[in-house]
């Protein structure tokens, strides 16, 4: 089996790092604008030009998504943004429009072009359209079985990738074509303003169409019918790896840098363990699904990979999610005293057990032994968001090592 690409979201320049160091053969990112995360932070120009040396410099390629369904008024800003990256070099745009695909190729046909999931690829004669037009990759629809996915890779060009998403949040339309945020809040989720409505409670009936009845089920704590589980392939990658996949998609670009260090860790060693051999996969499953429920996620689902999903695919009765970890921070470089730079995510306090999160895969356990402030003041806490500080755990840390407190 060919070893797939690990391919992680990065929300802004801090997580792309991080993505980076936890394993990611590939990020992909948005700039700010024509992405479908308009409320993520985002990369400005210069974020992304770090960002791409950055990633470059430890072999790791970077994709830029430009994937809105593009209107009339859009057109002429996607030259100028196109022009923009022609001299930042991404690796790859991510693209679903037609018109803007056809831009790409007429301003920077340099750069690689990869057809969204949006652009909803179900299927082996949409491929090879794509391919004859000049596309590298195409990502395939969450639509799709392991059995359809492979059926795509034997009737495609070898030399054309397939692109799927394992893990992360499941859409409840058509890979991510959604009315529903449009229709509610006006806020259009396929160019990048999406409010999620699908997580919403819903009663029996609409207020502001009274009569017309929705097909809702409820109990006493109403329902949430359009919400589905998270998607988590962690239990089969053996089969991932046999289905011709080049590149296992991570969602997630407006997670923290706690969740995507968690996923791409635990996801790079478990692909890196099952291609050395199945029997030392298997020996440590039990540790893979430890690891990726230590991350904030809604239950988990293997979506339509092994078949239409069912009844016990969605969650109706909340839209809550498990949080096993709270997010405390980053070790930045170390300073002439010897203490370790971080900028503060969550409290933490002095003489508190916290976890350290390695990119190898050990999580070190040690009591915070003391907090200065910047002015060297010693601090009993740090209860200020995004506070620069410097610690001392007792412990040698390595830059982009994660700080997590396990929560009861």
């Amino acid at each position: 089996m060919k070893k797939p690409e690990l391919l992680v979201p990065a929300s802004n320049l801090e997580v792309l790092k991080i993505a980076v160091t936890f394993g990611a053969d590939a990020v992909y990112i948005g700039g700010e604008v024509y992405g479908l995360r308009a409320k993520a932070k985002n990369f400005s120009k210069q974020d992304m030009i770090e960002g791409i040396t950055f990633a470059h410099n430890h072999g790791v390629k970077v994709y830029v998504t430009a994937n809105i369904l593009a209107h009339n008024d859009d057109l002429e800003g996607v030259r100028e943004y196109f022009t923009e990256l022609k001299e930042v070099k991404p690796d790859a745009l991510i693209i679903s429009d037609p018109g803007i695909f056809t831009i790409a190729q007429e301003i920077c046909p340099e750069i690689e072009v990869h057809i969204s999931t949006q652009a909803n690829n179900t299927n082996y004669g949409t491929y090879n359209f794509w391919h004859k037009l000049g596309a590298k990759r195409v990502v395939s629809a969450r639509e799709l079985s392991l059995n359809e996915i492979k059926g795509l890779r034997d009737n495609i060009p070898d030399d054309l990738e397939i692109e799927t998403f394992i893990h992360g949040a499941m859409c409840i339309s058509y890979s991510g074509r959604c009315l529903l945020s449009n229709y509610f809040t006006g806020r259009d989720a396929n160019q990048g303003a999406c409010t999620h409505p699908c997580r919403w409670k819903y009663a029996v009936v609409e207020e502001q169409r009274p009569g017309e009845y929705l097909p809702v089920y409820e109990n006493e704590r109403g329902t949430y019918i359009f919400n589905s589980k998270d998607l988590c392939m962690i239990e089969h990658i053996p089969e991932l790896l046999d289905s011709g996949i080049d590149s296992f998609k991570i969602e997630g670009r407006m997670k923290t840098a706690l969740y995507v260090a968690t996923v791409a860790r635990t996801y790079r060693i478990a692909i890196d363990d099952c291609l050395k051999s199945r029997e030392l996969y298997d020996s440590k499953l039990d540790w893979y699904k430890e690891q990726i429920a230590a991350c904030t996620y809604r239950q988990f689902t293997t979506g339509f990979f092994f078949g239409k999903p069912h009844e016990e695919s969605q969650i109706y009765d909340n839209n809550t999610y498990n949080v096993g970890y709270t997010y405390l921070g980053i070790v930045g470089p170390k300073n002439s005293q010897g203490f370790f730079e971080i900028e503060q995510r969550n409290k933490f306090s002095v003489g508190e057990t916290i976890e350290i999160m390695k990119p190898n895969g050990d999580n070190i356990n040690v009591v915070v032994r003391q907090i200065i402030d910047e002015d060297g003041n010693n601090m009993e806490s740090c209860p200020h968001p995004q506070q620069k500080l410097f610690i001392d755990l007792g412990v040698e840390l390595d830059q982009f090592d994660i700080l997590r407190r396990e929560e009861e």
